[in-house]
């Protein structure tokens, strides 16, 4: 596993072409998880809500959920690479949401916020790049509060044998030289296979989730399991 700073170096060079490539290469199913994942996150609420988006990238979960927010809440996305934030900031313009979205550089890790401070946490996309998965999943539980949901959306491998070939297959050998080609970065696309087989699958990230304190933990597979929804109530 790289070290924060490789993970924080790897992402900053990589942003110009991460959108695109992320679409690309999920041939835009990405879109459709990230919009489902977001109806778990608000849960039909209309109450005001604070929402902390971890690893927010290049923002566009943090705009998904902003779109459906209720009237007067708040959205903060945080990240450690600040050349996807600058990004996700114009987008976030763009989009017309920087009245209800605001963006800065934060340690998933180090959550700069005080306790039982938001009501939703996510994080899409991002969590199997925490150099310390369970402190980061420990600090996620901290800010939020009680009666809070925490939801995570994250890539991972099929439990279907020939299925799981043919993800290697096109992680392996199509996806770093695709990825090298349109980023100029071909390290960074033969780590985040390698960081997508070795993430916990529900048999690992279920029982951690419950030893941090979460309970009614439920998770969901889309796509033969090459993407898994985790929910979690504090």
């Amino acid at each position: 596993m790289p070290s924060k700073n490789e993970i924080r170096a790897l992402f900053n060079h990589i942003a110009p072409r991460y959108d695109y490539l992320n679409h690309l290469m999920s041939w835009q199913i990405d879109r459709n998880w990230r919009r489902k994942a977001a109806k778990h996150l608000l849960n039909h609420t209309a109450s005001p809500l604070r929402v902390l988006d971890v690893a927010t990238g290049t923002a566009d979960f943090a705009i998904d959920i902003a779109r459906n927010l209720p009237f007067d809440s708040h959205l903060d996305g945080i990240d450690i690479a600040e050349e996807m934030l600058k990004i996700g900031r114009k987008k976030v313009i763009d989009a017309k949401l920087d009245h209800i979205i605001t963006l800065k550089q934060g340690d998933a890790e180090h959550i700069p916020s005080m306790n039982n401070f938001y009501d939703r946490v996510s994080v899409a996309f991002g969590i199997r790049n925490f150099e310390n998965l369970e402190l980061g999943l420990q600090e996620m539980y901290r800010v939020l509060k009680q009666g809070g949901r925490l939801v995570i959306l994250e890539l991972s491998s099929p439990d279907n044998a020939f299925l799981l070939q043919l993800f290697k297959l096109y992680s392996f050998r199509l996806l770093p030289h695709l990825g090298a080609k349109i980023s100029g970065n071909k390290r960074a696309y033969q780590y985040l296979p390698e960081s997508i087989l070795k993430f916990p699958k529900p048999k690992i990230m279920v029982p951690l989730l419950h030893n941090i304190g979460f309970y009614q933990v439920e998770t969901q597979s889309y796509c033969f399991g090459v993407c898994r929804l985790y929910i979690a109530e504090k």
